[in-house]
Protein backbone atom coordinates (compact mmCIF):
# COMPACT_ATOMS: atom_id res chain seq x y z
CA UNK A 1 0.00 0.00 0.00
CA UNK A 2 2.95 2.32 1.23
CA UNK A 3 4.58 1.92 -1.98
CA UNK A 4 1.54 2.13 -4.10
CA UNK A 5 1.15 5.65 -2.48
CA UNK A 6 4.85 6.40 -2.97
CA UNK A 7 4.46 5.21 -7.24
CA UNK A 8 1.33 7.56 -7.31
CA UNK A 9 2.83 10.31 -5.76
CA UNK A 10 6.02 9.78 -8.12
CA UNK A 11 4.08 10.03 -11.29
CA UNK A 12 1.84 13.15 -9.94
CA UNK A 13 4.85 14.83 -9.71
CA UNK A 14 6.46 13.95 -12.53
CA UNK A 15 3.61 14.87 -14.67
CA UNK A 16 3.30 17.88 -12.85
CA UNK A 17 7.07 19.10 -13.98
CA UNK A 18 6.28 17.85 -17.22
CA UNK A 19 3.17 20.30 -17.73
CA UNK A 20 5.11 23.25 -16.15
CA UNK A 21 7.91 22.59 -19.19
CA UNK A 22 5.10 22.11 -21.55
CA UNK A 23 3.42 25.03 -20.98
CA UNK A 24 6.50 27.53 -21.01
CA UNK A 25 8.93 25.94 -24.04
CA UNK A 26 11.83 27.62 -25.09
CA UNK A 27 11.98 30.88 -26.99
CA UNK A 28 12.46 30.11 -30.61
CA UNK A 29 15.63 31.02 -31.66
CA UNK A 30 16.25 34.75 -33.28
CA UNK A 31 17.37 34.20 -36.89
CA UNK A 32 20.66 36.12 -38.43
CA UNK A 33 19.57 35.95 -42.17
CA UNK A 34 22.34 36.21 -44.51
CA UNK A 35 22.38 37.24 -48.17
CA UNK A 36 24.76 34.62 -49.73
CA UNK A 37 27.64 32.05 -49.35
CA UNK A 38 30.73 34.15 -48.22
CA UNK A 39 28.76 36.27 -45.31
CA UNK A 40 26.95 33.67 -44.50
CA UNK A 41 30.47 31.17 -43.69
CA UNK A 42 31.75 34.71 -41.76
CA UNK A 43 28.69 34.93 -39.75
CA UNK A 44 28.96 30.85 -38.56
CA UNK A 45 32.23 32.08 -37.31
CA UNK A 46 31.37 35.19 -35.12
CA UNK A 47 28.03 33.97 -33.85
CA UNK A 48 29.37 30.69 -33.62
CA UNK A 49 27.99 29.23 -29.65
CA UNK A 50 26.08 32.30 -28.82
CA UNK A 51 22.99 31.01 -27.10
CA UNK A 52 19.42 31.73 -29.03
CA UNK A 53 20.73 32.81 -32.11
CA UNK A 54 20.53 30.83 -35.20
CA UNK A 55 22.28 31.54 -38.28
CA UNK A 56 20.84 30.87 -41.73
CA UNK A 57 21.36 32.26 -45.62
CA UNK A 58 18.94 33.07 -47.96
CA UNK A 59 20.36 32.28 -51.22
CA UNK A 60 21.51 28.51 -51.58
CA UNK A 61 25.81 27.72 -50.90
CA UNK A 62 25.46 26.84 -54.95
CA UNK A 63 23.79 30.48 -55.53
CA UNK A 64 27.40 32.08 -56.14
CA UNK A 65 27.67 35.85 -57.22
CA UNK A 66 24.57 37.60 -57.06
CA UNK A 67 24.50 38.85 -60.38
CA UNK A 68 20.73 39.22 -61.43
CA UNK A 69 19.39 37.34 -58.64
CA UNK A 70 15.61 37.52 -58.29
CA UNK A 71 14.23 36.37 -54.86
CA UNK A 72 11.72 33.65 -54.51
CA UNK A 73 8.78 33.64 -52.86
CA UNK A 74 10.54 31.06 -50.28
CA UNK A 75 13.29 34.06 -49.91
CA UNK A 76 10.42 36.50 -48.89
CA UNK A 77 9.38 34.25 -46.44
CA UNK A 78 12.52 33.66 -45.15
CA UNK A 79 13.14 37.18 -44.99
CA UNK A 80 10.14 37.10 -42.61
CA UNK A 81 11.94 35.57 -40.01
CA UNK A 82 14.62 37.33 -39.88
CA UNK A 83 15.60 39.52 -36.33
CA UNK A 84 18.86 40.63 -38.68
CA UNK A 85 20.01 40.77 -42.19
CA UNK A 86 24.03 40.66 -43.19
CA UNK A 87 24.71 41.68 -46.41
CA UNK A 88 27.68 42.30 -48.28
CA UNK A 89 27.15 45.64 -49.37
CA UNK A 90 28.30 47.69 -52.35
CA UNK A 91 25.48 47.15 -54.62
CA UNK A 92 25.43 43.34 -54.32
CA UNK A 93 22.40 42.68 -52.55
CA UNK A 94 20.35 45.71 -54.49
CA UNK A 95 17.73 43.15 -55.65
CA UNK A 96 16.81 43.12 -52.31
CA UNK A 97 16.27 46.59 -51.56
CA UNK A 98 12.57 46.93 -52.25
CA UNK A 99 11.79 43.74 -49.97
CA UNK A 100 14.06 45.30 -47.08
CA UNK A 101 12.16 48.74 -47.16
CA UNK A 102 8.87 46.42 -46.49
CA UNK A 103 10.76 45.29 -42.78
CA UNK A 104 12.16 48.52 -41.48
CA UNK A 105 12.58 47.00 -38.20
CA UNK A 106 14.90 44.31 -39.55
CA UNK A 107 18.46 45.29 -38.50
CA UNK A 108 20.97 45.55 -41.10
CA UNK A 109 24.67 44.80 -41.10
CA UNK A 110 26.27 45.75 -43.99
CA UNK A 111 29.92 43.83 -44.26
CA UNK A 112 31.68 46.08 -46.53
CA UNK A 113 30.51 49.45 -43.93
CA UNK A 114 33.71 51.58 -44.20
CA UNK A 115 35.72 49.73 -46.69
CA UNK A 116 36.88 52.06 -49.49
CA UNK A 117 35.74 50.05 -53.13
CA UNK A 118 37.24 49.49 -55.86
CA UNK A 119 36.12 51.32 -59.11
CA UNK A 120 34.87 48.78 -61.71
CA UNK A 121 35.73 49.44 -65.67
CA UNK A 122 33.52 52.15 -67.55
CA UNK A 123 29.99 52.96 -66.02
CA UNK A 124 30.30 49.49 -63.85
CA UNK A 125 30.12 51.70 -60.40
CA UNK A 126 31.92 50.12 -57.07
CA UNK A 127 33.33 46.16 -57.50
CA UNK A 128 31.37 44.92 -54.71
CA UNK A 129 34.10 41.65 -54.42
CA UNK A 130 35.37 43.10 -50.99
CA UNK A 131 35.63 39.39 -49.12
CA UNK A 132 38.03 37.71 -52.29
CA UNK A 133 40.70 39.09 -50.59
CA UNK A 134 42.33 38.15 -47.52
CA UNK A 135 42.27 41.87 -45.80
CA UNK A 136 38.64 42.76 -47.38
CA UNK A 137 37.51 39.45 -45.70
CA UNK A 138 39.18 40.33 -41.72
CA UNK A 139 37.50 44.24 -42.16
CA UNK A 140 34.02 42.56 -43.06
CA UNK A 141 34.23 40.26 -40.45
CA UNK A 142 35.23 42.93 -37.84
CA UNK A 143 32.52 44.76 -39.40
CA UNK A 144 29.98 41.70 -38.82
CA UNK A 145 31.23 41.19 -34.74
CA UNK A 146 30.79 45.07 -34.44
CA UNK A 147 26.95 44.91 -36.23
CA UNK A 148 25.58 41.40 -34.26
CA UNK A 149 27.41 43.03 -30.95
CA UNK A 150 25.57 46.36 -31.37
CA UNK A 151 21.83 44.56 -32.25
CA UNK A 152 22.41 42.16 -29.41
CA UNK A 153 24.30 43.65 -26.39
CA UNK A 154 23.91 41.04 -23.59
CA UNK A 155 25.96 38.75 -25.92
CA UNK A 156 28.76 41.19 -27.44
CA UNK A 157 31.47 39.78 -25.59
CA UNK A 158 31.26 36.83 -27.62
CA UNK A 159 30.51 38.07 -31.10
CA UNK A 160 33.47 40.10 -30.25
CA UNK A 161 35.72 37.48 -29.34
CA UNK A 162 34.53 35.44 -31.60
CA UNK A 163 35.42 37.54 -34.21
CA UNK A 164 38.63 37.88 -33.52
CA UNK A 165 39.53 34.87 -33.11
CA UNK A 166 38.68 34.16 -36.83
CA UNK A 167 40.45 37.08 -37.82
CA UNK A 168 43.46 35.61 -36.35
CA UNK A 169 43.34 32.33 -38.60
CA UNK A 170 42.73 35.09 -41.58
CA UNK A 171 45.76 36.65 -40.92
CA UNK A 172 48.01 33.46 -39.96
CA UNK A 173 46.47 32.28 -43.59
CA UNK A 174 47.77 36.33 -45.14
CA UNK A 175 51.08 36.20 -43.79
CA UNK A 176 51.52 32.78 -45.07
CA UNK A 177 50.30 33.22 -48.65
CA UNK A 178 51.82 36.79 -48.76
CA UNK A 179 55.41 34.69 -48.12
CA UNK A 180 54.61 31.50 -50.76
CA UNK A 181 53.75 34.36 -53.40
CA UNK A 182 55.84 37.21 -53.11
CA UNK A 183 58.33 36.80 -55.23
CA UNK A 184 55.12 36.59 -58.59
CA UNK A 185 54.54 40.56 -57.44
CA UNK A 186 54.09 42.29 -60.66
CA UNK A 187 53.27 39.46 -62.81
CA UNK A 188 50.17 39.80 -65.39
CA UNK A 189 47.16 37.39 -65.25
CA UNK A 190 43.51 37.16 -67.60
CA UNK A 191 40.51 36.36 -65.33
CA UNK A 192 37.24 35.82 -66.71
CA UNK A 193 35.04 37.68 -63.96
CA UNK A 194 35.28 40.39 -61.99
CA UNK A 195 35.89 38.68 -58.90
CA UNK A 196 39.25 39.44 -58.25
CA UNK A 197 40.27 42.97 -58.08
CA UNK A 198 40.88 43.07 -54.40
CA UNK A 199 42.56 39.46 -54.29
CA UNK A 200 45.15 40.51 -56.93
CA UNK A 201 46.00 44.18 -55.60
CA UNK A 202 46.43 42.17 -51.93
CA UNK A 203 49.11 39.94 -53.65
CA UNK A 204 50.48 42.55 -56.13
CA UNK A 205 49.31 40.53 -59.17
CA UNK A 206 47.87 42.85 -62.79
CA UNK A 207 44.46 41.92 -64.43
CA UNK A 208 45.83 42.68 -67.65
CA UNK A 209 42.06 41.30 -69.15
CA UNK A 210 39.09 40.31 -67.69
CA UNK A 211 37.29 38.52 -70.35
CA UNK A 212 33.92 37.55 -68.83
CA UNK A 213 32.89 41.02 -66.77
CA UNK A 214 29.67 39.13 -65.82
CA UNK A 215 29.30 35.60 -65.48
CA UNK A 216 27.59 34.25 -68.56
CA UNK A 217 27.88 37.03 -70.75
CA UNK A 218 29.83 35.13 -73.58
CA UNK A 219 32.44 37.73 -74.87
CA UNK A 220 32.58 38.58 -78.72
CA UNK A 221 35.14 37.44 -81.34
CA UNK A 222 35.95 40.98 -81.18
CA UNK A 223 37.18 40.87 -77.87
CA UNK A 224 38.41 37.27 -77.75
CA UNK A 225 40.80 38.57 -80.44
CA UNK A 226 41.54 41.67 -78.44
CA UNK A 227 42.44 39.60 -75.01
CA UNK A 228 44.62 37.39 -77.42
CA UNK A 229 46.85 40.09 -78.63
CA UNK A 230 46.88 41.46 -75.05
CA UNK A 231 48.74 37.85 -73.99
CA UNK A 232 50.61 38.13 -77.10
CA UNK A 233 51.65 41.66 -76.05
CA UNK A 234 51.99 41.02 -72.50
CA UNK A 235 53.90 38.52 -70.26
CA UNK A 236 50.98 36.72 -69.37
CA UNK A 237 51.35 33.35 -68.33
CA UNK A 238 48.09 31.57 -66.77
CA UNK A 239 44.53 32.11 -67.57
CA UNK A 240 42.37 32.11 -64.82
CA UNK A 241 38.47 30.77 -64.90
CA UNK A 242 36.37 29.78 -61.80
CA UNK A 243 34.70 26.83 -60.58
CA UNK A 244 31.47 28.37 -60.47
CA UNK A 245 31.11 28.68 -64.29
CA UNK A 246 31.57 27.65 -67.81
CA UNK A 247 35.20 28.26 -69.11
CA UNK A 248 34.60 27.85 -72.94
CA UNK A 249 36.08 31.35 -73.70
CA UNK A 250 39.20 30.37 -71.66
CA UNK A 251 39.57 27.35 -73.97
CA UNK A 252 39.16 29.21 -76.95
CA UNK A 253 41.65 31.39 -75.55
CA UNK A 254 44.15 29.31 -74.21
CA UNK A 255 43.93 26.99 -77.67
CA UNK A 256 45.27 30.51 -79.13
CA UNK A 257 48.13 31.15 -77.11
CA UNK A 258 48.90 27.70 -75.48
CA UNK A 259 48.37 28.93 -72.42
CA UNK A 260 46.73 26.66 -69.27
CA UNK A 261 43.99 27.16 -67.75
CA UNK A 262 43.51 27.32 -64.49
CA UNK A 263 40.98 27.75 -61.67
CA UNK A 264 40.56 30.13 -59.20
CA UNK A 265 37.79 30.27 -56.29
CA UNK A 266 36.09 33.63 -55.27
CA UNK A 267 34.67 31.76 -52.61
CA UNK A 268 31.22 32.66 -53.47
CA UNK A 269 30.25 28.88 -52.85
CA UNK A 270 31.04 26.09 -50.94
CA UNK A 271 30.46 23.78 -48.03
CA UNK A 272 28.17 25.16 -45.02
CA UNK A 273 30.94 24.75 -42.39
CA UNK A 274 33.07 27.03 -40.87
CA UNK A 275 36.28 26.73 -42.27
CA UNK A 276 35.67 26.23 -45.74
CA UNK A 277 36.66 30.03 -46.61
CA UNK A 278 40.15 29.13 -45.49
CA UNK A 279 40.80 25.56 -47.24
CA UNK A 280 38.88 27.80 -50.36
CA UNK A 281 41.67 30.44 -50.10
CA UNK A 282 44.59 28.28 -49.00
CA UNK A 283 43.52 26.09 -52.17
CA UNK A 284 43.80 29.48 -54.21
CA UNK A 285 47.71 29.89 -53.49
CA UNK A 286 48.73 26.35 -54.29
CA UNK A 287 47.07 27.32 -57.95
CA UNK A 288 48.61 30.95 -58.26
CA UNK A 289 51.99 28.97 -57.03
CA UNK A 290 51.50 26.29 -59.83
CA UNK A 291 50.53 28.65 -62.56
CA UNK A 292 52.86 31.18 -62.18
CA UNK A 293 56.11 29.66 -61.40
Amino acid sequence: MINNKLTYKTTLLVFIVSSLVCSNPAPAPRVILCSFYPMYIMTLNVADNVPGVKVVTMTKPQTGCLHDYQLTPQDLTTLSTAWVLVVNGGGMESFIDKAVKQRPQLIIVNASKGIPLIKGGGDEGDNPHVWVSLDGAMKQVKNIGDGLSAADPGSAEKYHANAQAYIAKLKTLQNKMHAELASFSGREIITFHEAFPYFAKEFGLHIAAVVEREPGSEPSAGELARTIRIIKHHAVTALFAEPQYPAKAAQTIAAETGLKVYELDPAATGPAEKGAYIRIMEANGAVLKEALQ
